[in-house]
């Protein structure tokens, strides 16, 4: 079970996001997808999950005001917003102080994630007894949703997976992980960022994949001193995050065949409840 969730819909500091001006809009988190904001799914599902508290860390301060979605009045007191910090690691801490924990921290362009999932995080979490868990789907689950849905993986010497932008802290103490990330994240673009926060050996073997996985993670956790575990989870439309235009026609495309086909892996509790009226001309576009 999560008791909590911290969306993260921030924006880097004097960066405009394309997505969104393309759009038209303040933020990506507001870029229409499927014909809601892209935050209104993913609100949804953390509606569904069941979580006591919803968290949206954000820097737009009429973000509420501008979402206009019904989402936000279902969600009435468990949807907390707080401001974002200057970087990822001060904006998690932000709520370690009111959080509830197990904490499940995502991104607001995480459209796909599914109530399901949220729950198979926690279990998997739970069954594995760590402190700190990474979300991340099997390469040929990511290629079966959808061929063009996902084009990085990390490949380790048992599995290849992709990054589901989920992560789960099981005690306030387990955030201390979340230091990895205090330069922004960006770490393609930064490796020495990496090589301070893992390791130069630890970083050698997660990018050229020499080990399994789960040895490959337990090495990573004696240099954080933090118990962290990957997360394999079953649906792979949980790697297809919002990025670009193409990426959205994608989840655009998914969202299309859920409605279609009420796919229990891809359809969640409350896309039944309110479905949305949208073309299959979606998936014919992007195939």
């Amino acid at each position: 079970m999560t008791d909590s969730i911290l969306i993260l819909a921030g924006r880097r500091e004097g960066a405009a996001d394309p997505l969104a001006a393309a759009h038209g809009v303040a933020d990506k988190c507001l870029v229409p997808v499927a014909g809601r904001p892209m935050i209104a799914h993913v609100l949804s599902s953390a509606a569904a999950s069941g979580a006591r508290q919803i968290f949206v860390s954000t820097h737009h301060l009429n973000l509420l005001a501008d979402l206009d979605d019904p989402v936000v009045k279902m969600l009435g007191e468990r949807l907390i917003v707080v401001p974002a910090a200057g970087n990822l690691a001060d904006s998690v801490l932000a709520v370690a102080g009111v959080a509830s924990f197990p904490l499940l921290i995502t991104t607001a362009d995480n459209c796909l994630l599914t109530p399901e999932t949220i729950a198979e995080i926690g279990a998997e979490a739970a069954r594995l007894n760590i402190e700190a868990g990474v979300a991340l789907a099997r390469r040929e689950d990511v290629l079966a949703v959808h061929p063009e849905g996902q084009r990085r993986f990390y490949e380790f010497s048992d599995v290849a997976v992709s990054n589901c932008n989920a992560y789960w802290i099981g005690h306030p103490g387990a955030l201390k992980a979340t230091e990895a990330f205090r330069g922004g994240g960006q770490f393609v673009k930064k490796p020495f960022r990496v090589m301070q926060a893992f390791g130069l050996i630890n970083l050698l073997r997660f990018r050229f994949g020499l080990g399994p996985i789960h040895h490959i993670f337990a090495r990573i956790s004696r240099h954080l001193n933090v118990e962290v575990a990957p997360l394999l989870v079953s649906n792979g439309a949980t790697a297809i995050d919002v990025d670009n235009e193409r990426s959205l026609r994608v989840t655009e495309a998914l969202m299309a065949r859920r409605q279609a086909t009420n796919d229990p892996i891809l359809l969640s509790d409350l896309d039944r409840a309110d479905r949305l009226d949208q073309s299959l001309t979606d998936l014919a576009f992007v195939r």
